[in-house]
């Protein structure tokens, strides 16, 4: 029976195959070990020199970082285990020995990871952040469902801009002209709540605007809400409303993933409705007698 690293804990004694990448690998005497990942979690398998084919030990001594795997063995509860599971092992297929792995544990710099980012995807750091990006897009879309919004798809190319002409990334469009890459779904999100009251799209958008700071991005996905007769008021609740939704639900299904980027879920937990209302003066006055330089002008840029 092939399962995943998560499914693990439900198949205790019972022997399983499990299939993934060699994270590392060690040698103690007459037991060696490896600690294989899947996408899903971590397993450790122990390799015991008597209890398996000389050519699996003899394959052990190949294997390097990131050879795929096929694992087969005996499932036991091992609290020293990362998940606390452990697969006594039986039998190893090699898929695929891995080329020598340019990624260590050691310190990179930006450039060389984003030089490397097909695989600096397989860290354990990326892949929280991964799975806590999909967790509030599923929260995002399981609380507007579910309170009557309904999904439209903006056009990704369009003929004008919604914000100005100045940052958009333009491109050739057959015999008619110029198409340009979306800023935002807005103007088609306002028609589309004139028929329907309530709607949204949540899709890549794009900004032609170049920038050294992190507030500047060329590319991102946007959920845009439109609501038919609502005023601000109401739309500060429903902002409210989706942002401790979609927080509830990372704190639900993400804390191990949480813990891994060293964010204090704590914190989280103390975000609760209703959030402190200033107005747009107020805050500059606070920010003014807390000594703070409110930008204007290109100090803002974007939507800032």
């Amino acid at each position: 029976m092939i399962i995943s690293v998560s499914q693990c804990r439900s198949h205790l004694e019972e022997e399983v195959t499990v299939q993934g990448w060699l994270v590392h690998k060690r040698s103690s005497g007459r037991i060696r070990f490896l600690v294989l990942r899947d996408g899903s979690g971590i397993l450790q398998a122990v390799v015991i020199k008597n209890q398996v084919k000389p050519e699996v030990l003899q394959d052990f001594d190949k294997l390097t970082q990131e050879s795929a795997l096929s694992l087969t063995g005996i499932l036991h509860d091992e609290p020293r285990a990362p998940g606390g599971v452990e697969l006594e092992l039986s039998d190893m297929s090699v898929l695929h020995i891995s080329q020598e792995y340019p990624l260590s544990p050691k310190e990179h710099g930006i450039a060389f990871l984003m030089e490397h980012r097909h695989l600096w995807l397989r860290s354990s750091r990326q892949q929280a952040i991964l799975k806590i990006r999909h967790e509030l897009s599923r929260a995002i879309r399981d609380f507007l469902d579910g309170q009557g919004f309904v999904e439209l798809d903006a056009p990704i190319l369009t003929p004008a801009a919604c914000e100005g002409t100045s940052t958009l990334f333009s491109t050739d469009y057959f015999e008619q002209g110029k198409a340009y890459l979306s800023q935002s779904g807005q103007l088609y999100m306002e028609a589309g709540a004139m028929a329907l009251g309530r709607v949204y799209c949540f899709g890549p958008t794009f900004r032609a605007e170049k920038s050294k700071t992190r507030r500047h991005l060329t590319e991102f996905w946007m959920v845009e809400p439109e609501i038919a007769f609502a005023v601000l008021d109401e739309l500060m609740v429903w902002a409210e409303q989706l942002i401790t939704f979609s927080i509830g639900r990372v704190l639900e299904n993400r804390r191990e993933e949480l813990k891994i980027l060293e964010r204090e879920a704590a914190f989280l937990e103390n975000i609760k409705t209703p959030f402190p209302r200033l107005s747009y003066t107020e805050a500059l006055q606070l920010l003014e007698k807390k000594g703070v330089q409110v930008p204007f002008g290109d100090d803002l840029g974007g939507d800032d």
